[in-house]
């Protein structure tokens, strides 16, 4: 299946639609990094999680739960290779948001991490 094919099926959320449901504080809600473990302590979005391993993500994860994966931009492919694992494996609630953390980090909102402002 070529890049775009695999682009194209993937259900994503917008920066709004993400924030509201960081607001809501929503049980079964998990915001996932798709990037490695230096980034993510670097800077990521207040609530997010990290995994190191394929294994540590399937076995932390709930099938029905409503998962959110991000990298840094829409030109980052880490968090559509975690998508498409996760929908691959049974997920039934996962989407992408794409914008990431160039995104967030535009719009002024805040961030964790040892390189946060």
């Amino acid at each position: 299946m070529s890049t775009s094919t695999r682009m194209s099926g993937v259900r994503t959320i917008t920066r709004d639609e993400l924030l509201e449901k960081l607001e809501r504080g929503e049980d079964t809600f998990r915001l996932v990094m798709a990037l490695n473990e230096w980034a993510f302590r670097a800077k990521h979005i207040p609530g997010s999680e990290h995994f190191n391993t394929a294994e540590e993500t399937f076995s932390s994860l709930g099938l029905e739960d409503d998962i959110v994966v991000y990298c840094t931009s829409d030109d980052c492919h880490a968090s559509v290779a975690l998508y498409h694992a996760l929908v691959d494996h049974g997920y039934l609630n996962v989407r992408r948001y794409s914008g990431g953390l160039t995104d967030w980090e535009d719009a002024g909102l805040a961030l964790e991490g040892e390189w946060s402002k």
